[in-house]
């Protein structure tokens, strides 16, 4: 199974204070267990959300953007990994191994299954099946695997 695990932005991270090395270093380690693993599939932290926008859609109304910042932290996302487990239980125990995302401050991940084809049961025609599969066999060509 696929999870996204989010790194919840704190408020250093939302005024763009950068890690220290320190914490560059166990991080870098974290990820090479990661991908000594078999884990990791991707992984990048972002930009605080002064640099992000928006787009907020209503149904017969013209999408709307809203520049950043964003005032609740607690609902931001300060980075990410995709991984590659067996099962959310392997997903926590990779997780508790982390370091602090956030040195100083509280800082939390928060885990979730990715939908797979399956998930979609009928809804998912086989046309709507072969253009999924057909997207993502493109995805893999451009990215040269």
């Amino acid at each position: 199974m696929r999870v996204m695990v989010i790194v919840k932005a704190s408020p250093n991270s939302e005024k763009g204070i950068m890690p220290k090395a320190e914490m560059l270093a166990a991080m870098g380690k974290y990820n090479e267990e990661l991908v000594k693993a078999g884990i990791m599939l991707a992984g990048e932290g972002l930009h605080p959300s002064i640099r992000a926008k928006r787009v907020a859609f209503a149904d017969g109304k013209k999408p709307k953007v809203i520049d950043g910042p964003f005032s609740e932290t607690k609902e931001l996302i300060a980075g990410y990994w995709m991984w590659q487990v067996r099962d959310m239980e392997e997903a926590v125990e990779w997780a508790r191994r982390c370091p602090n995302p956030m040195p100083g401050e509280d800082g939390m991940l928060e885990l979730r299954p990715v939908f797979e084809a399956e998930d979609f049961g009928q809804e998912l025609t086989p046309e709507l099946r072969a253009q999924d599969e057909r997207l993502r066999a493109e995805l893999e060509r451009q990215q040269g695997k």
